[in-house]
């Protein structure tokens, strides 16, 4: 798997200021096991998609290299089945040199079609499921992750914790917001990264959704960086 040392090469591709003020701390970063990256695309006014769910592009062209260069930096990338359904993404590398990350579904009662790009041969993929859902036996056993459930959920430490068994050590939650939210809300992200577009959509599905709090004081209030990628600007947070 990805160490330190073979992440170096990022920084070759990558010009000042982002390279030393972006991309070196965030290698350093992940030389630590367990290392978890969420990122969020939205507009000024904190949108992910419209209310019919469309969403290409919210961001610019810059911030679309960014985030395949985190997905070449990482060991996984993590998506929900609701993601995978809806937009049918690749998760590979294309848009920058690097390599392609292992790519994780979590989809507990299997519900996905097997035909989404996803699991085509472009690169390895785990399906994350519960416990005690049926195994398809079209699906190869290594290739399911087994969980516990939790208030009918997959806890997300269970679910690191089992891919880390697996050989993988650092993780890119790519989406969606209902999944970013739910690793953030259970306190394993390091990194937080909001890429803000100068769009206003007045409408739509909004990003972060974490539990409910009474006072302003009880919400996160990370350090964090400020970076221009074209036209958006990314708001590197440190959650822990």
């Amino acid at each position: 798997m990805s160490t330190t040392a073979d992440r170096t090469w990022v920084l070759d591709a990558c010009e000042e200021p982002l390279r030393s003020a972006l991309y070196q701390p965030l290698v350093a970063a992940m030389a630590r096991d367990g290392f978890v990256i969420a990122q969020l695309g939205q507009s000024l006014d904190g949108r992910i998609a419209t209310e019919d769910g469309h969403s290409h592009y919210i961001n610019g062209p810059e911030s679309l290299d960014h985030l395949h260069r985190l997905r070449a930096l990482v060991d996984a990338v993590i998506v929900g089945a609701g993601t995978v359904a809806h937009d049918d993404p690749q998760l590979t590398t294309r848009r920058v040199p690097g390599p392609n990350p292992v790519r994780v579904v979590i989809d507990p009662s299997l519900r996905l079609d097997r035909h989404a790009r996803i699991f085509d041969q472009a690169a390895p993929t785990l399906t994350v499921i519960a416990e005690r859902t049926v195994p398809d036996p079209t699906i190869a056993p290594e290739q399911l992750v087994r969980v516990a459930t939790a208030k009918g959920g997959l806890p997300p430490p269970l679910i690191l914790a089992a891919l880390q068994r697996r050989g993988l050590r650092s993780f890119l939650v790519e989406g969606g917001a209902a999944t970013v939210s739910a690793f953030i809300a259970a306190g394993v992200v390091d990194r937080l990264q909001l890429m803000v577009a100068p769009l206003i959509l007045g409408s739509g599905r909004p990003g972060l959704q974490l539990p409910r709090i009474a006072r302003v004081d009880e919400g996160l209030r990370p350090r964090l960086s400020v970076h221009r990628l074209g036209d958006d600007v990314l708001f590197d947070c440190c959650l822990r």
